[in-house]
């Protein structure tokens, strides 16, 4: 099972096949990813654990535990956890690609964009 950690958290590829990745991830307290998009492919969220504060071009949001987020293909998008106890969603990606190299960074608070 591929397993990466991030300056954010860490996720793990549970399901990798040609038409969809499913992903564990995991954001420490006080971790955001990047504000981004992708070209090849859409993604959508379900939170297990915790409150995930989901930006979806510029609008923001708290999502509870069993709510889902869906975001379609080039939709700007980023993930932070805003509490003092780990936030984890499962991450469906779907459609032609699921390089990391699909993701376009906007702003970045580890210098990656």
């Amino acid at each position: 099972m591929e397993h990466d950690i991030r300056p954010w958290g860490q996720y793990w590829v549970l399901e990798d096949a040609p038409t969809h990745k499913v992903k564990r991830i995991e954001v420490d307290p006080g971790g955001r990813l990047s504000y981004q998009y992708h070209h090849k492919r859409s993604e959508v969220w379900t939170v297990v654990e915790g409150i995930a504060r989901v930006t979806l071009d510029g609008e923001i949001r708290d999502y509870k535990v069993g709510e889902v987020v869906q975001i379609a293909q080039g939709v700007k998008h980023r993930v932070q956890n805003a509490t003092d106890t780990p936030c984890i969603f499962i991450e469906v990606q779907y459609g032609t690609y699921f390089g990391e190299d699909d993701i376009i960074r906007l702003e970045d608070d580890y210098n990656r964009a």
